[in-house]
């Protein structure tokens, strides 16, 4: 073949903190449907307390249109109907049309609720004229976000310093600090794909915590993920914190949520620099309400700290210093504490998170049994390509494949060894190996959907251009796979000169 791609590494995301005007709207249509008539307002936001009394009193079809829709799909909850909308206020496009900004089996079910409410916003945007108002009431948005950059900058610049990970703006990965009075005083976090945002009321104290815990869930979500079978040896341990009755319910059906939440508990503490009395309270609450691998996740980034690698590099052998045996033993010794009383959630730092959409428990992969040398090499592999040391990987790659001739990754892997060798002409032959065939990956979506991506940029490199749509759009079409690959085919099938027709159940 030709052209290679350049196999260049991933930067991260963007950091912005700002007002949403589609939030805006979305809180004084609700606000304007009756929302919290009838709450008491003197500690309210001052903008917020002004503005409900002129919203409850507009006039016109659109209006009455909202008010109707929020009457047939309001909720017994009032928090759960402000989640709602809140959600819809993150996920949808600029004024004057509100379209959501991801595809629709892309939403989180509570957009996908108030389905249809996109048209009756815009209607109300344009009859109530909102834009005039949201250009009146920017500066006290604007007074806000200035009071917040600052903290939030120093925020940033202490945890990826802490962690060694570069924040670039390129990367669709996206993290938001949403100024918004009118939702009220209660922090709401939320993550939707590969975006993450936080809605804060602002006039009030900046939560710090609640900042930072978030943050960190958006630096280290995805490790357990990259590295899932590095991740799966710890299982055993998640099975005992999962009789913990205090342990939150989808730490419960998550095993990657329930380890990247330790994970992050363990970081924050060492951020804060707690006194040796704080620490050992807050490890044995931790301990108490089931997140267990706190404390010897906290023991083992002693090591991370006196290492040069960055955490996503780190991670695997973070994870290896988990002993299972010594903490199987000592997690049968707790006593965990009962239903009643204080929860998980009451942690300051972790109120009002909203944590991804459920994703598979990482397994073992396919093809490899629990076979912990071979767990080793693979992970050794996919370090070595992180590095872009291609020999390394490949010797790696290749001693994995001895035992298991099969293995996925492996084969994977060997397919981005050619991509840094700009061996097109091999990388088309492993990927192409992966996607078709008897050999194909079809067990494994991380490895089916971007062997897909890859071979459509060798096609579109080589001027293959129907080839590469139909690589791009066979990528979005694999079920069940990871969010960047998709994102990759449809840059790709844009770049190619393709639309995406999804079809993902």
């Amino acid at each position: 073949m030709g052209k290679l791609p350049d196999m260049r590494p991933a930067p991260a995301s963007a950091i912005t903190v700002d007002g949403s005007e589609a939030m805006f709207t979305t809180m004084c249509a609700l606000h304007a449907a009756g929302f919290e008539r009838d709450v008491d307002s003197s500690a309210w936001h001052p903008l917020r307390a002004r503005l409900r009394q002129m919203l409850q009193e507009q006039q016109g079809p659109a209006v009455e249109a909202i008010r109707d829709f929020y009457q047939k799909h309001e909720l017994a909850d009032p928090g759960a109907t402000l989640s709602r909308y809140i959600w819809f206020g993150l996920v949808s496009g600029p004024a004057p049309d509100f379209k959501p900004v991801l595809p629709r089996d892309a939403l989180p079910p509570d957009v996908i609720a108030l389905e249809s409410f996109s048209d009756l916003l815009s209607a109300y945007y344009r009859e109530q004229k909102i834009g005039q108002l949201w250009r009146q009431v920017k500066p006290v948005y604007n007074r806000e976000v200035e009071r917040l950059e600052e903290p939030v900058s120093q925020l940033v610049m202490t945890t990826t310093g802490y962690l060694r990970e570069i924040v670039s703006p390129s990367e669709p990965r996206s993290f938001t600090i949403i100024v918004e009075p009118m939702v009220g005083r209660i922090t709401n976090v939320r993550n939707f794909a590969e975006h993450y945002a936080i809605v804060l009321s602002g006039e009030d104290e900046i939560p710090v915590d609640v900042v930072r815990h978030a943050f960190l869930h958006f630096l280290l979500d995805a490790l357990p993920l990259r590295y899932s079978h590095v991740v799966a040896v710890k299982r055993p341990l998640w099975s005992v914190a999962a009789r913990a009755p205090r342990l939150p319910g989808d730490l419960k059906d998550d095993f990657n949520a329930f380890f990247t939440e330790c994970l992050v508990r363990a970081v924050e503490l060492k951020l804060k620099k707690a006194s040796p009395g704080e620490r050992d309270a807050r490890l044995d609450l931790n301990d108490a309400t089931g997140l267990i691998l706190v404390r010897p996740l906290y023991a083992a980034l002693a090591a991370f700290e006196r290492s040069e690698p960055s955490m996503s590099l780190f991670f695997p052998d973070l994870v290896r210093a988990v002993d299972v045996n010594a903490e199987m033993k000592r997690a049968e010794g707790l006593k965990f504490a009962p239903a009643d009383g204080e929860s998980a959630n009451a942690d300051p730092a972790a109120r009002e998170v909203t944590r991804p959409a459920k994703r598979g428990a990482a397994n073992v992969p396919p093809g490899l049994p629990n076979d912990q040398a071979a767990i080793a090499q693979l992970t050794e592999g996919e370090r070595m390509i992180a590095e872009r040391k291609p020999r390394d990987a490949e010797a790696a790659f290749k001693k994995v494949l001895e035992r298991y001739p099969q293995q996925p990754r492996a084969r994977y892997g060997l397919g981005l060894v050619a991509m840094l060798d700009r061996d097109a002409a091999r990388a088309q032959e492993m990927f192409g190996g992966l996607v078709k065939g008897d050999a194909a990956a079809q067990d494994d979506p991380l490895v089916l959907a971007w062997s897909h991506v890859y071979l459509g940029r060798l096609y579109q490199n080589n001027d293959q251009i129907e080839l590469a749509r139909q690589e791009y759009q066979a990528a979005l079409n694999v079920p069940n796979g990871p969010e960047q690959a998709r994102q990759a085919a449809q840059k790709g099938l844009a770049s190619a000169g393709g639309n995406t027709t999804t079809a993902r159940p």
